[in-house]
């Protein structure tokens, strides 16, 4: 079973790339399965054409199942949490990664990706690290300051817990759908902290409509070349044996490498 991480700021596109990686290895007829680990629980929306409840609530309900099937019978999680202002999402993800565990509902899985929200500094969010039920983390930035400083405070916890278990930085994807469209700077952050740049998605209106009508460009547009994009990624993460434990920046360097580039 390969198990990867997908790390990134909030807002980054990092549900997005995940939900259309994991169609992207299902329609490989690779058995997978996706894990939502953000208080949103929307990670798995594009995958099963709805908001599914998360762990937390069905285990209030006494549900027997804790997951739906999506997209070619994708394992669908959203470890998700509280209401708003009624608990810690943190603490959530906690408890719902240890029923997971203990219902082995993932154990004929090939692949499992675990999406979680890195800009909170919580020790719920760090628990895919922690609990070492991941081997490989990637990470989702832009060439914004803040998802590259994002980036690196997650390179931060990874080193951390690197010493602890068997989990590693494997890439950084590149989303390019920021105003400022500079991978170079990524790609210029990646070598800094020992890594690279493992695949890059353009900006595509594509994305949105697909969004739009609750599905990934892999089910709406398989002929596309945004489609084609995402395919090319799940290629790299599957062949990927380049994995790290990262060497993190200052918070003046990360400042120093976007001015830079900013500044042409």
């Amino acid at each position: 079973m390969k198990k990867i991480c997908v790390y990134g700021k909030g807002g980054i596109g990092k549900s997005t790339i995940v939900s259309n990686l994991a169609a992207a290895f299902a329609y490989q007829g690779l058995k997978t399965a996706v894990i939502g680990c953000d208080p949103k629980a929307d990670s798995t929306r594009n995958l099963t054409g709805r908001r599914i409840p998360a762990v937390l609530d069905l285990m209030r309900r006494e549900e027997d199942s804790l997951y739906t099937l999506g997209y070619k019978e994708i394992i669908c999680v959203e470890a998700g949490g509280p209401s708003p202002g009624t608990g810690c999402a943190g603490r959530g993800i906690v408890v719902a990664l240890d029923r997971i565990n203990e219902t082995h509902m993932l154990d004929d899985r090939d692949i499992v990706i675990y999406d979680v929200l890195g800009d909170v500094v919580c020790g719920g969010f760090s628990a895919p690290l922690r609990e070492n039920v991941a081997d490989e983390v990637y990470l989702v930035t832009t060439s914004d300051f803040m998802a590259l400083y994002a980036a690196n405070n997650i390179c931060i916890g990874i080193e951390k817990y690197a010493k602890e278990g068997s989990v590693r930085l494997a890439g950084i994807i590149y989303n390019g759908r920021s105003c400022l469209d500079s991978c170079e700077m990524a790609e210029e952050f990646a070598t800094e902290v020992g890594s690279q740049i493992i695949g890059k998605i353009p900006m595509s209106d594509k994305i949105s409509m697909a969004e739009l009508h609750k599905k990934t460009v892999v089910e709406m547009y398989p002929a596309s070349d945004i489609c084609r994009s995402f395919m090319k990624l799940s290629t790299a993460v599957l062949n990927n044996t380049k994995t790290v434990i990262p060497s993190h920046l200052s918070y003046e360097e990360v400042e120093k490498t976007c001015l830079a580039y900013q500044r042409g």
